[in-house]
């Protein structure tokens, strides 16, 4: 694949915050309404969401000021000067196995999804593995090629959401929403943890402002661009339990492609709109599956710099599809996300903060 070649060499503001937010905008959007429920009562979940999102939004913020510090490095050279280059060489290993793991989860949830919506007696392996190799063209291309396929697909993706949104507003029930604050704190704490371990997207930041024409805007992009995942699933979760009820929703593998089911187009023009969904829905996965693979392909090319990146690709290639096979069932393909969520969690926001405050009280920054 030939690489096209752009004059604008550098994303702007408003495309770092397409990309994070079309990164968050993955699988979890589909279940997450699920996990909030199992944790709280009636209509309650939304305190869960409020806080987590205000936890996230805070944490990528912090983790924006960090990579504005060093607007010139790339990760590993970030890290090296805050704590040495030994720590550095780990943690962005460790940078590139959460990024395999998470193509890895993104390309099974789409065969497992494909599989039960959409090809019936298509099997997952032959549904996975045709993703990936759509997945691993575009990666074998320009990258601001591929991150700037978030500024076609977003806009599409919010406006179908919306419409089902507006759809279903018919079938909204008072009685399921009520009563209203009748759960207790520690079940809205364990709301947030469900919830958080979906939320991660804002380490994008300390890898793509070394792209950004002005590096000191990475705060505000990361936190723009994670506010709009965060508003998206406020409104997503509201109608959902307003429709179903959180007893319904409990038992619900993917509440929202059920809510998508229920929405009927005047004068029949679309007759299964989740369908529909699904297919907007895949464009955000691919644009997460792109980003996971091109950050695994970035860190390990850090450390490795003699390997190509084409090299890394048909390297990857098998291993992603390999990690992506293991789940036997959706048990076990759930509980891989939520191992996933927990080594994320760890990964891409307790050791940056760890990292930001240590490059504080030394006073390091870009050109000391």
């Amino acid at each position: 694949m030939n690489n096209v070649s752009y004059v604008d060499q550098k994303i702007s503001t408003r495309e770092m915050i397409f990309i994070i937010a079309n990164y968050v905008i993955a699988v979890g959007i589909l279940t997450f309404p699920r996990s909030i429920a199992e944790e709280t009562d009636s209509f309650d979940g939304w305190i869960s969401i409020l806080i987590a999102g205000t936890v996230v939004c805070t944490i990528s913020w912090l983790l924006g000021k960090l990579a504005s510090r060093f607007p010139t490095r790339p990760f590993f050279e970030l890290v090296a000067v805050i704590t040495g280059r030994p720590f550095a060489y780990l943690l962005t290993l460790l940078f590139s196995v959460h990024s395999i793991w998470m193509a890895s989860f993104e390309i099974r949830a789409v065969g497992i999804i494909t599989k039960q919506c959409l090809f019936t007696n298509t099997p997952v392996e032959m549904i996975t593995l045709a993703f990936l190799l759509i997945v691993q063209y575009v990666a074998a291309g320009s990258r601001l090629a591929l991150l700037r396929l978030n500024l076609i697909f977003l806009p599409i993706v919010l406006l179908v959401i919306l419409m089902v949104q507006m759809y279903t507003l018919r079938f909204l029930e008072w009685e399921n929403v009520r009563p209203f604050f009748s759960t207790d704190w520690m079940s809205l704490l364990s709301g947030v943890k469900r919830l958080g371990l979906s939320m991660t997207g804002g380490e994008l930041v300390l890898f793509y402002t070394i792209l950004m024409k002005r590096p000191q805007d990475a705060p505000k992009s990361v936190t723009l661009g994670m506010a709009i995942p965060i508003l998206l699933y406020m409104t997503i979760y509201m109608i959902v339990i307003g429709v179903f009820s959180s007893e319904v929703v409990r038992n619900l593998t993917f509440p929202t492609i059920e809510l998508a089911k229920g929405v009927e187009v005047p004068g029949g023009f679309i007759e299964r709109v989740e369908s529909v969904f699904f297919t907007i829905w895949i464009m955000t996965i691919f644009n997460t599956c792109s980003i996971s693979f091109d950050l695994a392909i970035t860190t390990l090319q850090s450390v490795f710099t003699r390997i190509s990146r084409f090299t890394w690709i048909l390297i990857l290639s098998p291993i992603i599809y390999l990690i992506a096979m293991m789940p036997q069932n959706q048990t076990e393909f759930f509980t891989f996300g939520d191992r996933l969520g927990y080594f994320g969690v760890v990964i891409a926001y307790v050791i940056p903060l760890v990292l930001l405050a240590i490059a504080k009280l030394r006073g390091v920054k870009d050109g000391s």
